[in-house]
């Protein structure tokens, strides 16, 4: 794998319940309006689980997808081919904290943040 080594931890506030922001982070409808510029496949189950495996587009890179964790309050992926390495996510009432770390040329801390700032958006419009 090529690119560098790199780790970005975020926790932000969002006006949202922990339901909804669950809902947005495990249900793959819902996951994609959110998530562009990253495209998903057709074909997800209706809710991410355990053992659930896919591969998203980022322009011409593939990110492939492994649900090693999904419960109410937990989501956690491990991440091949653009990016070798893991996230996390945890959410409660009103926040959600999400930590990516792996090998890529991508900017992981850029594209964290952006895809942070559009799920607050999203849950806005809850």
């Amino acid at each position: 794998m090529q690119g560098t080594f790199q780790s970005s931890h975020l926790r932000i506030e969002l006006d949202a319940s922990a339901q909804a922001i669950g809902e947005r982070l495990l249900v793959p409808q819902k996951l994609q309006q959110w998530l562009w510029p990253q495209r998903l496949p057709a074909g997800l189950p209706p809710r991410l689980q355990q053992g659930t495996t896919f591969a998203s587009g980022l322009g011409p890179l593939a990110i492939q997808h492994e649900v090693r964790l999904a419960h109410p309050g937990g989501l956690q992926l491990r991440l091949s081919q653009a990016i070798d390495g893991y996230q996390e996510w945890r959410w409660g009432e009103g926040w959600v904290q999400s930590c990516l770390e792996g090998v890529s040329l991508l900017p992981l801390a850029a594209l964290q943040t952006y895809s942070l700032l559009r799920l607050r958006q999203a849950a806005a419009g809850h």
